[in-house]
């Protein structure tokens, strides 16, 4: 379904924006004498906006208002990228046209192309940094804003080259090839567009727990002061932690202790514990010492009980009436119960992890 949509926002993109662009010429007669300076700003700015704008909506399709509301300063961005390489590329067009220069002009268009697709490129990766709390990590933005630059520049070159060669072919075809060949070339340019940014935005699948009820700040009764000396490896704490050799809050934080509203990142691919026992990857206090497994996979992400305590815990408010192992969802709810000194389940006390497969929620 992504796919999808990203094609049918490519294509609609780069024919509003040369609707727009015959608006401009015939209509208001604006440059009539110069329509690459019309037409290619009115393209690159339509797949500009339309690709940031689509990002927003998929990763958030529940969540209207927020996206429009998010999507302010995405768009302006991506609408002055997208003129000022549209300008250029209208105007690099323009001049190599003229009589005295003799360059084919096959490859004017193709690098009027190149420049769109470029442009549509910097205001995708670019404005990423707005869509998602991932990009506060500066690898994985470099690697996002350079993967965008070469698909949308691939893309777009690509695409170029294709319209070429059916122009070519439509040499012999009836003139009515001609009155749709520069919509065909510009659905194209979408086409492609679209599909390469609906592999290079896919989401990274970077698990993450965000940490809910049950992890609220209670004082020094739950949570150790700063001052307090550290509890050593054969102490019970009295406060959820994370292993930092292996785990780290979204936020980046050095500390360990487990916060509401905290999301911890998961590794992409091991197996985490989940207990009470002072090696677990997830240290919860007052659960049973092992309750479950939570095995990562690429893309994927289960949950396994113990078969002991499987009683537990539950998943969006369903306790399994077995240690069968659970397959997770993004949005999942996980719900660890306390026990009392008789290992019966408190159920008025717990812990509740919200389950995220990807970083695109701006609250995760």
């Amino acid at each position: 379904m992504r796919t999808y949509l990203y094609l049918i926002a490519g294509i609609t993109s780069a024919l509003i924006g040369w609707n727009l662009g015959q608006f401009f010429l015939t209509d208001l007669g604006i440059l009539t004498n110069l329509p690459e300076l019309v037409l290619f700003p009115c393209v690159a700015i339509a797949l500009a906006t339309g690709m940031v704008l689509n990002e927003i909506f998929i990763s958030n399709p529940t969540r209207p208002k927020l996206c429009l509301r998010k999507a302010r300063i995405p768009l302006a961005i991506a609408f002055g990228l997208g003129l000022a390489s549209g300008l250029v590329g209208g105007l690099i067009s323009q001049i190599v046209l003229l009589p005295f220069i003799s360059i084919p002009t096959w490859i004017v268009r193709t690098i009027g192309w190149l420049l769109i697709g470029l442009s549509v490129g910097l205001a995708e990766g670019f404005t990423w940094r707005f869509e998602t709390v991932e990009a506060g990590d500066k690898k994985r933005f470099r690697q996002r804003f350079i993967t965008s630059i070469v698909g949308g520049s691939i893309a777009s070159l690509l695409a170029a080259l294709l319209f070429e060669l059916i122009r070519m072919q439509g040499q012999n075809l009836p003139d009515t090839f001609k009155m749709i060949e520069d919509p065909l070339g510009f659905s194209i340019l979408g086409l492609f567009l679209g599909l390469t940014f609906s592999v290079t935005s896919s989401p990274s699948y970077l698990v993450a727990l965000r940490a809910g009820a049950g992890f609220e700040f209670l004082g020094d009764t739950f949570y150790i002061s700063q001052d307090a000396p550290k509890a050593s490896s054969n102490q019970k704490k009295t406060y959820p932690t994370i292993n930092k050799s292996s785990l780290k809050f979204v936020s980046n934080s050095d500390d360990e202790i487990i916060e509401e509203g905290l999301s911890i990142q998961l590794p992409a691919q091991g197996k985490l514990r989940i207990g009470s026992a002072p090696d677990s990857h997830i240290y919860i206090p007052d659960i049973p010492l092992y309750v479950a497994d939570l095995v990562l996979e690429r893309r994927s992400a289960s949950l396994i009980p113990t078969s002991r305590f499987y009683r537990n815990l539950s998943v969006n408010g369903d306790r399994p009436g077995t240690n069968r192992t659970i397959s997770l969802k993004h949005n999942y709810l996980l719900t660890f119960f306390a026990t009392d000194e008789e290992n019966n389940i408190n159920e008025e006390k717990f812990y509740r992890f919200v389950y995220y497969n990807r970083f695109l929620d701006p609250q995760a």
